[in-house]
């Protein structure tokens, strides 16, 4: 095989931009490719050259083939690394690459569809000898059938897009009188997501942890697992936090489910890094659930434990290179976690969020290792996944990782998008979470009314400290000194501060020496400044210093307050607007996205909670429901429209 000299990422974001760090760490050039709405991002301003694939939409950008097949005739390139996500479990586009006389950097055509079809793979998995969950996994597809097979099954079962992956197109049905509606909407997000509406159904276990093996193996022949990683902390079937090793492994199990790794691995001559996935159940009993045939997003957490570069390896590989360890040579040191950092609202179902990212501060400090594609001033849009990056850390033990990612996660500052950080501060310090004793179905179980899945409130510190930016801010433009000075000090001034549809009243007394005096309520809070810079203020209160990032753009503030983010709203002269959104039958996009379904027309009667519009965004679908009883008075969208977030869509009376 060829050495190669010049290789295109086929992605964007964090992944683009860890493999650019690897390949250019090792001498070669590399080449990213963008659409519209990313010309700017961190992974083309990283790369040696960069080339426009088309207009932001994925399908125009991302998952045009002859797009990047050109941007790698035009660069030069001799190889594609395909990342995660959009085309890297692709067959068809790893056979272009093919017949384009591009290496591509993964796995074979053959293995890739195998793989890619969750039915031909459990079929494949089950004559290999592989333990897989009861289901069923045949070609037909009708509704009568599935009815059937579900039944024979029994519930609850899973619901599956045989071709997708991250959840998507996966649903849990209990009774028999959801399968119906469960199949319709799986096979709409199936279709839309993947190409292909073919389902299969699973026995669903009950409370079982995810624990998954990373394979790899060369052209010689050589094939080894390096450990495993658990993945049980999930919502909606998305990974949230992934760990190495597991909590609960043994030498036996990781023995046992290495080599079953290795049988499904051998099945289709596997080639590169691939990850089988499995199920455990409380009885040490596991089972086939999928194999990804490509570089994981934990990927990470095994490079920590192993010390080793996995994408180093990939390249080494597609290069014709031996692997360079056997399976004896292979070890394991102390404990790795990581956590996925979305733009993401937990109080609002986990909804996609967009917006301007006013400050990005990653802690590095901390000794946290951090994969990410952001940089301040960047949008986040609706056209691409939401995961914003990973906070990574390793420990000598399972509990030292957590503490340092926890810090990590504490003190790494994100302002202008909404994200989970909150949440996953949370979930690290959540008794069971630290036990190591949770399976799938922990956050559903902990977290179904946990404080930080309902509306941030904020204290009456957090309130003093931005009435104290916006007084300063104030006093900055007309002139004043940044001391608190003014000309009556000692004068009680009130403040109207906002936070989406509620408002505080909050008084503030300034003094002459940088002291601050606010009354939150019945609450009066002491505030000193000890220190201000553009973006930072130390404050002190109570004597306890501490610092505090913050942007500040004419009446609206972002405050990062330990973790996570306010955005608060200078409303003291604003008018106050008597309407409320809970009253209003005025239906409006919570976020930028595309109309895929309109269920009702104008004059049809409406109740509340119905189904009304379905919007796809940031990869996944979205449900719009009435808000009231009435009658559809004005629908202002149809399918394939473009929305805007708070965009009016339609009018219930």
């Amino acid at each position: 095989m060829p050495a190669l000299h010049k290789i295109l990422i086929a992605n964007r974001g964090e992944i683009a931009c860890r493999i650019q760090r690897t390949a250019q760490a090792l001498g070669y050039r590399t080449i990213a490719v963008f659409s519209d709405a990313d010309a700017d991002a961190l992974h083309v301003q990283m790369a040696d050259q960069a080339v426009n694939i088309g207009p932001a939409p994925v399908q125009q950008s991302y998952l045009n083939i002859p797009a990047i097949l050109d941007a790698a005739r035009r660069s030069g390139a001799d190889a594609i690394h395909p990342g995660y996500g959009f085309l890297s479990e692709n067959a068809e586009f790893a056979r272009a690459c093919e017949q384009a006389g591009l290496t591509f950097i993964g796995p074979s055509v053959e293995a890739i569809e195998l793989m890619g079809s969750k039915r031909q793979s459990k079929i494949a998995m089950l004559a290999a000898g592989v333990p897989c969950i009861a289901g069923y996994q045949g070609a037909e597809q009708d509704d009568a059938t599935l009815t059937r097979e579900a039944e024979r099954i029994g519930y609850p079962l899973m619901i599956k897009a045989s071709a997708g992956g991250g959840g998507r197109g996966m649903r849990l049905v209990h009774h028999a009188e959801e399968l119906a509606a469960q199949l319709r909407t799986a096979r709409s997000e199936a279709l839309n997501g993947f190409g292909s509406d073919e389902l299969i159904l699973e026995q669903a276990l009950i409370e079982p942890r995810h624990v998954e093996v990373q394979l790899f193996g060369d052209h010689h022949g050589n094939l080894i697992y390096l450990g495993e990683r658990d993945c049980s902390i999930q919502r909606r079937h998305q990974k949230v936090i992934e760990e190495a090793p597991c909590p609960v492994m043994t030498e036996e199990l990781r023995q046992a489910m290495g080599e079953a790794a290795l049988k499904a691995g051998r099945a289709v001559n596997y080639v590169g890094a691939g990850t089988v996935e499995f199920l455990l159940d409380a009885d040490g009993r596991f089972y086939f659930l999928e194999m990804n045939t490509r570089l994981q997003v934990e990927h990470p957490v095994t490079e920590l434990i192993t010390g080793l570069d996995l994408v180093a390896w990939q390249l080494s590989v597609a290069e014709g290179q031996p692997l360079p360890l056997s399976q004896a040579q292979v070890k394991l040191d102390g404990h790795a976690m990581e956590v996925r950092l979305y733009a993401e609202d937990p109080a609002q179902g986990f909804l996609p969020q967009t917006g301007r990212v006013e400050a990005w501060a990653p802690a590095l400090d901390r000794g946290a290792r951090i994969d990410h594609g952001l940089i301040e001033g960047q949008s986040v849009s609706p056209f691409y996944d939401p995961m914003l990056g990973k906070l990574i850390a390793h420990g000598a033990t399972r509990e030292e990782a957590r503490r340092k990612l926890l810090c990590a996660v504490q003190d790494s500052v994100l302002l202008g998008v909404q994200s989970n950080q909150r949440l996953l501060a949370s979930l690290l310090q959540h008794p069971q979470f630290i036990s190591g004793e949770f399976g799938t179905g922990f956050i559903p179980q902990h977290f179904a009314d946990h404080d930080c899945l309902h509306t941030y409130s904020p204290s009456a510190e957090e309130l003093a400290i931005a009435t104290v930016l916006f007084y300063q801010s104030a006093a900055q433009q007309h002139g004043a000194p940044l001391s608190g000075w003014r000309n009556n000090a000692g004068a009680t001034l009130l403040y109207r501060i906002g936070l989406d549809a509620r408002d505080w009243n909050v008084q503030l007394r300034a003094s002459l020496d940088n002291v601050f005096e606010v009354q939150v309520a019945e609450r009066v809070i002491q505030l000193k400044r000890v220190e201000h810079t553009a973006g930072d203020i130390t404050l002190e209160i109570d004597g306890l210093r501490q610092r505090h990032a913050y942007r500040l753009r004419d009446e609206q503030l972002w405050l990062f307050t330990h973790p996570g983010s306010l955005h608060l709203v200078d409303r003291t002269h604003a008018v106050i607007d008597s309407q409320t959104s809970v009253s209003s039958g005025t239906l409006k996009a919570p976020m930028d996205g595309a109309i895929i379904d309109v269920l009702v027309s104008e004059g049809s009667p409406v109740s509340k909670g119905q189904l009304l519009v379905v919007l796809e965004a940031m990869k996944m679908e979205h449900p719009l429901k009435a808000g009231i009883d009435g009658v559809l008075k004005r629908v202002q969208v149809k399918v394939g429209d473009q929305v805007k977030n708070r965009q009016v869509l339609l009018q219930v009376e």
